[in-house]
């Protein structure tokens, strides 16, 4: 027997939670439930349990808008599970989420206007069916299952450990050992300083160098504590501050991308030993923030290189051996554990397959609308967090439309919304879901081929900037030609 909801959920990390808060709140008498693929909470903050897993965006803005955070501005993986069983107590969600509960297919019927999904659980082969008339998707876009490693054909012919940070073995044994950890993101930047107070020694390799900023507490912290504020003023003063702080670095890098250059580098100069290659490096050949800016709180990375714990070396890999990695340059990195910090798969809506009335959905030949729903699907959200700023400013903005989405239906007696290109738009041009030109981290070039589209004009464009799309999602009316009500 199907269990039928008022509005399904795929997915209990911070997207999931969220939208659950915003639906319980505003449409408290309708039923909800969650479904989540992994046996807990948090989704990526679930996954990562590599040393010293954390936040590399600020907390007052990571958070939510309706729950203060409390803590400093950089949190721990553990502290950020934390928060949210926090905002799972007090919201009574506990009892809404399905753990090991994973969506094999979601099928939309025109005729009894609502979704049906297949669902497996953990341990069992059994199907379940739920149904709901309103599905919102929340997976994130982590591939949970498998994270990236590059395809290296002699990588088999090393005898010693390999390791990849999304699947962090519980109780490895590195003290005293040699590691090589391949990469030079935010997961590198994170894990060296915490292996390296416990190995022999840790290499950072890269192939290419990414651009870091040491963070230090911000200067309104010391001015605000003494004053005992509420904590909903101390965290929406706070909250505002690092929302202006990130827009004008955003700006500056795009208006002025060689004096932001010159300005990270100048940040982690001072962090490193006298001598040091900082251009070989830290100075990548892309413009800052073309990619994601790697935050290292009190320049922890930067002090294991400056102690001799750590060091970096900009090279290729010709082959791996038994002892370690060959490298073009004809050096060799001894190693006994080798981490391949080198990225995750991007996986769109959780792999969930789509239909409509029994035709497959093609999502590469559908574009989105606002960032938020797609082309054709009817009753069909999903949240979509940003790049440059923190994930949850843009989850926030979705669910507060969505949820004006479903109660203008309401108002207005209609039990379908379907995202349709009106007539006026039909020579609007089909672009790729990221410019490269705007955004060219390695997983989302990887994943291009995959995704949904956008188009050249609002309402059919993905909004990628918070001080642009602040300002449009409040203000978008949901009298639109382009939703189609029935």
């Amino acid at each position: 027997m199907a269990q039928h909801f008022d509005f399904l959920i795929i997915g209990a990390g911070i997207s999931g939670i969220g939208a659950a808060c915003h639906l319980r709140q505003r449409f408290a008498d309708s039923s909800l439930a969650i479904l989540e693929a992994m046996d807990g909470f948090g989704g990526t903050w679930w996954t990562h349990r590599y040393p010293g897993a954390r936040s590399d965006s600020d907390l007052f803005t990571y958070g939510y808008g309706f729950k203060p955070w409390k803590g400093s501005a950089i949190a721990s993986a553990d502290e950020i599970r934390g928060y949210l069983s926090e905002v799972i107590d007090e919201n009574g969600l506990a009892p809404l989420i399905r753990y090991g509960h994973q969506v094999r297919a979601a099928r939309w019927s025109s005729e009894d206007q609502r979704w049906t999904l297949e669902v497996t659980r953990t341990g069992s082969d059994e199907v379940l069916t739920f149904t709901t008339s309103f599905l919102w998707i929340c997976a994130g876009y982590y591939d949970h299952g498998q994270g990236y490693t590059p395809e290296w054909p002699t990588l088999k012919d090393f005898k010693g450990q390999v390791v990849h940070p999304q699947h962090w073995p519980e109780n490895l044994d590195y003290k005293g050992k040699r590691v090589v950890v391949i990469g030079s993101g935010a997961t590198a930047a994170t894990l060296i300083p915490n292996l390296a107070d416990d190995a022999g020694h840790v290499t950072m390799l890269q192939r290419s160098p990414t651009f870091f900023l040491p963070a230090h507490e911000h200067p309104l912290v010391p001015l605000l504590k003494p004053l005992n504020l509420p904590d909903a003023w101390y965290h929406e003063i706070m909250r505002r501050a690092f929302v202006a702080r990130t827009d004008e670095i955003v700006q500056t890098a795009k208006q002025h991308p060689e004096a932001m250059r010159a300005f990270l580098l100048g940040e982690i100069r001072p962090h490193l030993p006298e001598g040091f290659d900082v251009d070989k490096h830290f100075n990548p050949r892309y413009r800052p923030w073309q990619q994601r800016i790697a935050v290292v709180p009190e320049g922890d990375f930067f002090k294991a290189i400056r102690e001799g714990q750590a060091s970096v070396v900009t090279d290729t890999i010709e082959r791996f051996d038994a002892k370690g990695i060959q490298l073009t340059s004809g050096e060799h990195l001894d190693a006994d554990i080798i981490v391949t910090a080198t990225g995750f798969n991007l996986k769109l809506f959780g792999g969930i397959p789509f239909s409509v009335d029994g035709a497959p959905v093609d999502l590469r030949e559908r574009i989105t609308y606002r960032g938020v729903m797609i082309e054709g699907l009817p009753n069909m959200a999903f949240t979509q967090g940003y790049f440059r700023a923190s994930w949850t400013l843009r989850s926030d903005l979705v669910c507060d439309w969505v949820c004006r989405l479903i109660a203008h239906m309401r108002e207005q007696g209609h039990n379908v919304v379907q995202p349709t290109v009106p007539s006026a738009d039909a020579d609007m041009q089909r672009l790729s879901w990221m410019e490269a030109d705007n955004f060219n981290a390695g997983y989302v070039v990887r994943a291009q081929a995959a995704m949904y589209g956008q188009g050249d004009r609002h309402p059919w464009k993905h909004g990628m900037e918070h001080a642009e799309e602040r300002n449009i999602l409040p203000a978008a009316s949901l009298q639109d030609e382009a939703l189609a009500y029935r």
